[in-house]
C-alpha cells in the first residue's frame, strides 16, 4: 500500500508505520462509546465552594505562591480566527440582504477595538473613511478590508493576535489580556511570569513580534519578569485522512494528513516542566474591569489543587511504609469516593495488599482541578461520571460525540447535565517524589473520534485525537468544581466583542 515517496513521508513527520497502520484500523473500527454512569451535578461530583473555604483556598494558593514553586499559564492559542468572521465570509459571496447579526456588525462598527485601525487601512487603500464607506453602501469593501492581506488580514491571523479590546491608553489582543492575568494570579515569590503558548508555524513569528512589543510596558506595569515561551503541534501528532471506503485519501497524490485536534497539545503539555500549570483557552479573556471574578477563582481553584495534592503526597508515602493500618487504608479509600469521585465497583478488594496496590494505582496519578459553569446553551464538553476500564467510575470530560445516541438512556444522561466544561483548568504534574509524570501514560486511546470534511470538493473521513482535556487526561484524578458564569468569557464570532464584558 505504502510507495517509498509514502515511507519518505512518514519518516519526515516522524510517525512510524505501526502509527499509520493503528491509525487505519481506526477507520476500519471506530471508537466504542464512553460507558456513562450519570451527570456529574452539584454535590454528585461537582463541589461548591462556600465563602470560608473560598479565602482558605485564595490565602493557599498565595502562600504556595510565595514558597519558590513553579507555575506555568498554558493557553492553546493556534486556532485561526476564520471562524469567528464566518458570517461576513458568507456576507462577502452573497448577492441578497443583510443577515441581522451583519447588520448588527455594521451599525455597531466603531465599538470594535479594532475600528482605528480598520479605518486607516480603508482611508489608505480605498481613499476614504469607514463612515463614507457606509453612506455609500461600501459594505462589502470594509469586510475585504478587514479579513484580507490589502487590510488587517484577519482571516489569516490567529484569535490571539487580534485586537479584541479598548483602553485608555491603547487596545489590547487576547495575548496580551493572559499576560496581564498571569501577573495577577500566577506571578511566584522571584516575580517571575512563565507563560506558554500553542500556535501555528506560519503565526510563530507575528506573537514574537508582539510580545517584543509589548513585553517591557507590562513587566513595569506589574514590576514582573515575563518568561514567554512558544511552541508548535508536533507533525508526528497528524492523523492520516482517509475517503469514504477508509483507504488513504490522497491530495495530488500525495498522502494527505490533517492536524489531530487540540489532543495532540498533551505532547506541549508534557514538555513543559513545572510544578503547577494553569490551562486556558486563548478567547476567554476579559476586561480588567471584569477580570476580579476569574482571578478569584483561578486562585481558588489552585488553593484547592494544593490542598488534596498534600493529602494526596501524605497518603502515597504512607502507602509506600509498611505500618498502614486497616483504620488508615479505610480513609484513604473513603477519600477517594468522597474528595476524587473514583468509585470502585468492579474490583473486589479482599486483602490488604489488594486495597495497598489499588490505592496506588488511584493515588500515584497527575491531579486536575477543572472549574464548571452552569449551562446556558453554550456547545461544548462538559462533567460526567464514567465507567473506566479498570473498574472504576471517575469524572470525565465528555464530548457528545462521545456518546452513543442510539441509547435511550445514555441520551437522557446527557440531556440532564446542568454544566458546561469552560476549559479552566488548574493542574499538578509531579509525583510525591518532585518526578515529573509522563502525561502521554493517562491517555485514553479509545476516546478518539471521527469526523466528515472535505478536500478539493471530495469528501474524507478525519481522524481527532482525544482530546486535550477529554481522553488526554481521563486517566487522571479530576475534581469538578462549580465557578460563576462570569468567569467564562469566549469570543466565538465577533458579534461577541459586543458583549458588555468586552465593552465596558
Amino acid at each position: 500500500m505504502l510507495t517509498k515517496e509514502d515511507l519518505e513521508c512518514l519518516e519526515r513527520k516522524g510517525i512510524s508505520e505501526d502509527t499509520f497502520s493503528e491509525q487505519l484500523r481506526r477507520f476500519q473500527e471506530g471508537f466504542p462509546y464512553m460507558k456513562v454512569e450519570r451527570a456529574a451535578v452539584v454535590n454528585d461530583g461537582i463541589s461548591v465552594i462556600d465563602e470560608a473555604d473560598k479565602s482558605a483556598y485564595i490565602e493557599l494558593w498565595r502562600t504556595y505562591l510565595a514558597s519558590g514553586c513553579n507555575v506555568v499559564k498554558f493557553v492553546p492559542a493556534s486556532g485561526a480566527a476564520s471562524r469567528m468572521f464566518k458570517s461576513l465570509y458568507a456576507f462577502l459571496d452573497s448577492e441578497g440582504e443583510m443577515a441581522d447579526s451583519e447588520k448588527i456588525f455594521f451599525e455597531q462598527i466603531e465599538k470594535f477595538a479594532f475600528y482605528s485601525e480598520l479605518n486607516a487601512k480603508c482611508k489608505r487603500n480605498e481613499g476614504r473613511e469607514i463612515s463614507r464607506l457606509l453612506e455609500l453602501d461600501k459594505h462589502k469593501t470594509i469586510v475585504e478590508n478587514l479579513l484580507t492581506k490589502k487590510g488587517l488580514n484577519y482571516g489569516f491571523l490567529p484569535k490571539g493576535l487580534l485586537l479584541f479590546h479598548n483602553y485608555t491608553d491603547a487596545p489590547r489582543t487576547p495575548f496580551e489580556e493572559h499576560l496581564v492575568e498571569g501577573a495577577l494570579y500566577a506571578k511566584d515569590s522571584k516575580g517571575k511570569i512563565q507563560l506558554h503558548f500553542t500556535v501555528s508555524n506560519e503565526h510563530i513569528t507575528y506573537f514574537k513580534s508582539l510580545l517584543d512589543a509589548k513585553k517591557g510596558g507590562y513587566a513595569y506595569r506589574f514590576g514582573a519578569d515575563y518568561d514567554v515561551s512558544f511552541s508548535v503541534q508536533k507533525p508526528s501528532t497528524d492523523t492520516i485522512a482517509v475517503d469514504m471506503n477508509n483507504e488513504p485519501f490522497r491530495s495530488n497524490g500525495e498522502l494527505l494528513f490533517r492536524p489531530g485536534g487540540h489532543g495532540a497539545l498533551i505532547e506541549n503539555l508534557n514538555a513543559i516542566d513545572a510544578d503547577v500549570i494553569f490551562v486556558k483557552n486563548i478567547d476567554n479573556v476579559t476586561l480588567d474591569a471584569y477580570k476580579q471574578s476569574t482571578i478569584e477563582y483561578k486562585s481558588v481553584l489552585a488553593g484547592l489543587l494544593i490542598k488534596v495534592q498534600k493529602k494526596l503526597f501524605e497518603y502515597q508515602e504512607c502507602l509506600d511504609s509498611d505500618d498502614v493500618s486497616d483504620d488508615q487504608l479505610q480513609k484513604m479509600l473513603a477519600f477517594c469516593e468522597t474528595t476524587l469521585a473514583v468509585t470502585n465497583k468492579f474490583n473486589p478488594l479482599d486483602s490488604k495488599e489488594d486495597k495497598k496496590a489499588y490505592l496506588k494505582m488511584i493515588f500515584n496519578r497527575p491531579l486536575r482541578v477543572c472549574g464548571m459553569v452552569k449551562n446556558e446553551g453554550e456547545p461544548g464538553g462538559g462533567p460526567f461520571l464514567c465507567q473506566n476500564p479498570n473498574g472504576t467510575i471517575s469524572a470525565q470530560i465528555l464530548e457528545s460525540s462521545q456518546f452513543d445516541m442510539s441509547d435511550e438512556k445514555q441520551v437522557e444522561i446527557l440531556k440532564s447535565s446542568t454544566h458546561f466544561n469552560p476549559v479552566d483548568l488548574v493542574c499538578a504534574v509531579k509525583n510525591y517524589r518532585g518526578e515529573k509524570y509522563d502525561l502521554t501514560q493517562f491517555i485514553d486511546e479509545n476516546t478518539g473520534f471521527i469526523s466528515v470534511k472535505s478536500k478539493d470538493g471530495k469528501e474524507l473521513k478525519a481522524l481527532e485525537l482525544p482530546g486535550l482535556w477529554n481522553g488526554a487526561m481521563s486517566n487522571w484524578n479530576t475534581l469538578f468544581v462549580e465557578v460563576p458564569i462570569d468567569t467564562f468569557t469566549p469570543v466565538k464570532v465577533v458579534n461577541d466583542l459586543l458583549r458588555p464584558v468586552h465593552q465596558g
